[in-house]
């Protein structure tokens, strides 16, 4: 089991992992990552810090994809652009003579440049955990884009050879698999008149044709969708009897909490006939202690930034991939985020280059920090008081 943290240094974020014992700084691995930059790989260096061995991999503006798609799906793009950067990265380990298996595949550990759209993987030298590919493979299930049934079908059939091939598929038949994901572009049809008489005069039999073909197709398809089982069908009825659970709940206490109102309405009502010396009652305001409060984020002037109403409120500079969008030079892409857990909010930084402060206290990487009220949060030069 690796012993894996988050440090910030003046300048720099990285990832460290403390080694078990003392390396020989000789041996290949260690030093053709520590000499030469890998295209692909993150950056590594071996230190000694008060007797212990550590390898440090340098993260700055870079964000892993656990937090990538903590709140957004996966892509059929996204997908495809990462199978692409993964040959790239095999071929990268073949030049160097180094051992794909000794990358891990935890998406904590896999990395993307939000600006270049680059990836980036952690390789460990001489590590003996196995490949655990299928763990990625797990995470994509859970966010790929449930729309998108050309993916759908691409990534199950992935996960499903994964499972059984085990590395050999992943060496492989993947990117085979992963050509279906290629657009496809349609040339430009330019037809004379001519052309479009003949088509005219044949578009019957077209039809006709069309629609046995369809018929044909529609079996073929309706046969292999219900022949489809696995993990994708056990996700997708969680999901749903989740959803139903929700809605029911809802329901329920919209029912119950009107019940409460007419019950409560009906006793003033008799109330006031048996006693028409008190005159009519009616309300003047909703009682304080039914009301929901909703936190915020505002300006050291008082001005509002956001409303805290959802679990998970990103917080950066890249507009379309956080949800507060700051304009200030000093913020990272993706800076900060604020969870909201059972009525609890935490603050946790997202490997940012300028760094989260709480209450004039700088955070490490990925950490969290249960938030009170009238805390000050500071990202890069940006400043804001949560209410």
């Amino acid at each position: 089991m690796l012993n894996i943290e988050y440090v910030r240094s003046l300048n720099s974020n990285y990832e460290r992992i403390q080694l078990d014992k003392i390396p020989e700084e000789r041996k290949y691995q260690y030093c053709i990552l520590g000499r030469c930059q890998i295209k692909g790989l993150l950056p590594c260096s071996l230190r000694y810090i008060n007797g212990g061995a550590y390898l440090y991999y340098n993260i700055t503006s870079k964000q892993n994809l656990a937090r990538l798609f903590g709140n957004r799906n996966i892509t059929r793009e996204w997908v495809r652009d990462f199978i692409w950067s993964l040959k790239q990265v095999q071929q990268e380990l073949g030049r160097f003579l180094l051992d794909m298996n000794h990358i891990l595949w935890h998406p904590e550990q896999i990395f993307q440049d939000l600006e270049d759209h680059v990836f980036f993987f952690l390789y460990v030298p001489y590590y003996e955990g196995g490949s655990d590919f299928l763990k990625l493979m797990e995470f994509w299930v859970e966010h790929i884009d449930y729309n998108d049934e050309t993916l759908v079908d691409c990534v199950y059939r992935m996960y499903e050879r994964l499972e059984r091939n085990g590395e050999v598929y992943l060496h492989s038949q993947i990117f085979e698999d992963a050509e279906c994901l290629e657009k496809v572009k349609m040339p430009d049809l330019v037809c004379t008149v001519l052309e479009e008489k003949v088509l005219e005069e044949e578009e019957p039999a077209a039809m006709v044709a069309s629609d046995v073909n369809t018929s044909e197709s529609g079996t073929s398809e309706k046969q292999t969708r219900e022949g489809k089982k696995g993990i994708f069908g056990i996700l997708e009825g969680k999901r749903n009897r989740n959803r139903k659970i929700r809605e029911e709940y809802k329901v329920a206490m919209q029912q119950s909490m009107t019940g409460l109102c007419v019950a409560e309405e009906n006793f003033y009502e008799k109330s006031a006939e048996e006693k028409k010396s008190y005159g009519k009652t009616v309300y003047i305001e909703e009682r304080p202690e039914l009301e929901e409060r909703t936190h915020r984020l505002l300006t050291t002037d008082g001005r509002l930034l956001a409303s805290l109403d959802t679990p998970i409120l990103s917080i950066g500079k890249k507009k379309g991939e956080v949800d507060l969008v700051l304009e200030e030079a000093s913020v990272s892409r993706m800076h900060a985020r604020i969870t909201n857990a059972d009525g609890r909010f935490y603050l946790e930084d997202l490997n940012s280059t300028n760094g989260t402060f709480r209450n004039g206290l700088q955070m490490q990487p990925y950490e969290k920090k249960k938030l009170e009220e009238g805390d000050e949060i500071k990202c890069g030069k940006a400043v804001f008081i949560f209410r």
